[in-house]
């Protein structure tokens, strides 16, 4: 069963993993995670109460205890492990995957990431070449609440929306769970119940076609701003008053706003930003530091650095406020109260990220591919080797910098895809380098 990831365990339940499977990740986790208890949360899905089941099943029988926390965002659950120093927790949720997906987040003390090279991969190798032997002295599962307490840690980063218009798209998850405490009843929201098998739209609100209900409110409503989370609220979207779906690198520029008013430091991007983005930050003091892709990476950097935030192209945001760890709630209050002191200037949203966005971008794209590590090479010797970029980076594929124009490409994590992004000056040198790059990578499939 291929469900071990780079950042997490997740695949299609009952294809790629099974509750026997879970069984085993319970039982072999303390011993992991060198603790006599774990929390666990998790979110809507209709398989998620089972996973739960079997994974308390292997916890308790290995000796250890749970901590169950119920129904939780992941934040929630970075919150807890931290707020109730817990020796470890699993959040079981396949975050912006379709129904029929599910998985397991796991996390060290102090909310530490647990990734391919921080434990999963020794995870795998325990579950795959041993065989539980239950101890003689079985362990309990005991209920905690913290849903009160992440309230309280979030509430002072609320700011007044009085004056405000937001429409805010739940995607039938976990933020429904706490939306309404953080940002009160009367905004115009969309799929705001639970619904663990999302029919409105897929839970992953990086794919546009998943916005096209929270854009079209945002016009309906004239809002001042449109926010859209993902099956579990770690990852959050925006929309201007316009009806633009931001890319979300940029609003870690319009984060930086926010925070490098108040103190200049360090800063975390990953390696697919825009320089629309770098460049805002750097002008207003941070010092930028480019690092790899995925939560698993970005929290450990970001704690190296002293970072006081980062950002991904994906949606994650991350806060020294909250132990390294990435909310998107957190980051949609933060944003709230960026657009809150526009409002009082008489200024929209999209004034801000017109003066921020100074390049064409196009996004991430994706190649589904054989012969990928061919291709990458191959890309790596017509533009790193024999012409002449003014920078090179190799920690997450590679990007190369050029005067007027750069490129990233790299092999999914999670999927079976080359994934390329591109930018330049203009538009039209945009569509011409993406039409070049696109070709030598398609010489591959």
């Amino acid at each position: 069963m291929g469900a071990f990831k780079a950042y997490d365990i997740r695949g299609i339940y009952n294809k790629d993993f099974d509750k026997h499977f879970v069984y085993k990740i319970g039982f072999f986790l303390p011993e992991l995670l060198e603790t006599d208890h774990i929390i666990v949360g998790r979110d809507v899905r209709t398989t998620s109460d089972e996973i739960f089941e079997y994974l308390c099943k292997g916890i308790t029988d290995s000796g250890a205890d749970v901590w169950n926390i119920g129904l939780a965002t992941t934040p929630m659950v970075y919150f807890a492990t931290v707020h109730l120093k817990a020796g470890g927790s699993v959040q079981i949720t396949a975050s912006h995957n379709p129904a029929k997906y599910n998985g397991l987040k796991i996390s060290r003390a102090m909310a530490s990431p647990v990734g391919v090279d921080s434990g999963l991969r020794e995870l795998e190798h325990m579950v795959k070449t041993r065989e539980p032997v239950p101890a003689a002295k079985k362990g309990t599962v005991v209920d905690k609440v913290v849903k009160q307490d992440y309230l309280a840690f979030l509430k002072p980063f609320a700011p007044d929306l009085s004056g405000l218009d937001i429409s805010i798209d739940c995607s039938h998850g976990m933020a429904n769970l706490l939306v309404k405490d953080l940002l009160g009843a009367n905004h115009h929201y969309l799929y705001d119940h639970f619904d663990g098998t999302f029919p409105a739209h897929e839970p992953n609100p990086l794919e546009e076609e998943n916005c096209a209900d929270i854009k079209a409110a945002v016009l309906k409503n004239r809002s001042d701003l449109g926010i859209i989370f993902d099956g579990d609220a770690d990852r959050v979207m925006f929309i201007d008053e316009k009806g633009r779906f931001i890319q979300p690198d940029y609003i870690t520029a319009v984060i930086g706003a926010y925070y490098l008013k108040k103190e200049k430091g360090n800063v975390l991007q990953d390696i697919r930003t825009s320089r629309s983005t770098t460049e805002y930050l750097e002008r207003m003091g941070g010092t930028v530091t480019t690092w790899k892709v995925g939560h698993a990476y970005a929290k450990t950097k970001l704690k190296e650095i002293n970072g006081i935030f980062g950002g991904e192209l994906a949606g994650h945001y991350y806060f020294r406020d909250f132990h390294n760890c990435d909310s998107g709630f957190l980051a949609a209050l933060i944003v709230l109260q960026v657009v809150v002191e526009l409002h009082k200037q008489g200024k929209t949203f999209s004034s801000l990220l017109d003066s921020i966005i100074a390049y064409a971008n196009s996004g991430e794209l994706n190649f589904k591919l054989e012969h990928k590590d061919e291709a990458m090479a191959a890309l790596y010797q017509r533009y790193a080797v024999e012409q002449k970029p003014t920078r090179v980076y190799d920690i997450d594929g590679y990007r190369i910098e050029f005067e007027d124009w750069w490129f990233n490409v790299r092999k999914s994590n999670t999927e079976p895809y080359l994934r390329l992004v591109t930018e330049a000056r203009t538009a039209v040198q945009l569509t011409a380098k993406v039409d070049e790059l696109a070709q030598i990578i398609k010489s591959f499939s």
